[in-house]
């Protein structure tokens, strides 16, 4: 397969997919990361909270331990639009490696950069025969998720925690809360599946 991730974020691969990710590059599949913004921020009186180098820096070292090919499209954090630009850029992409599945955030997540993140994806990958969305965060929306297709990442597990721990600066600020909630989330898919940990997806299409 010629698999294309993407994130609006440098971490949100990490946290939705990446387990499935490692499985498929154990399954010798092409896994190439595409991530729209450059994820800096700062906070409301423009205090930094994460510098763009710090963020691609720690967004490459995830790529490694995943063994992924890493895009960044460099758009602003809290900037993405749902557009001709961004669904061109990802239709590029999609064209050039000859993708043939897609994993792409909730288009129903709160957070506005992903859910306009999937819908440009939804838009360029029409006719691409596999596409399926992951979460990346634990909030609520006025749509629920729904849990359609199991991946058992149990033998990759720690290796996606390690992809995690890449993103340093953002553990830090959240206090480790991101370990938690994927330890737990992912052993809840798995005890459904009957194995340790996996990782769940909603289903845009799947051509089995």
């Amino acid at each position: 397969m010629n698999v294309l991730a993407i994130g609006a974020h440098y971490d949100d691969i990490e946290l939705g997919c990446a387990g499935t990710l490692m499985k498929h590059v154990q399954n010798n599949d092409k896994v190439t990361i595409f991530v729209i913004t450059d994820s800096s921020y700062a906070s409301p009186t423009n205090q930094p909270i994460r510098e763009k180098a710090e963020a691609s820096a720690e967004g490459k070292a995830a790529a490694a331990i995943i063994g992924a090919d890493l895009i960044c499209f460099n758009l602003r954090t809290f900037h993405v639009f749902y557009d001709e630009s961004l669904t061109s850029s990802i239709l590029h992409q999609i064209e050039r490696l000859n993708i043939d599945t897609i994993y792409a955030p909730w288009v129903h997540d709160v957070h506005r950069d992903h859910k306009n993140a999937c819908r440009a994806a939804i838009m360029a990958g029409k006719h691409v025969p596999r596409f399926l969305m992951y979460q990346a965060n634990w909030y609520n929306s006025e749509h629920t998720f729904k849990k359609q297709v199991f991946k058992d990442i149990s033998d990759v597990f720690g290796q996606k925690i390690k992809a995690l721990e890449a993103h340093k600066s953002e553990l830090h600020r959240t206090g480790n809360k991101w370990l938690d909630y994927i330890t737990t989330n992912n052993r809840l898919d798995g005890l459904k599946i009957g194995v340790k940990y996996a990782e769940s997806f909603e289903v845009i299409r799947y051509l089995i």
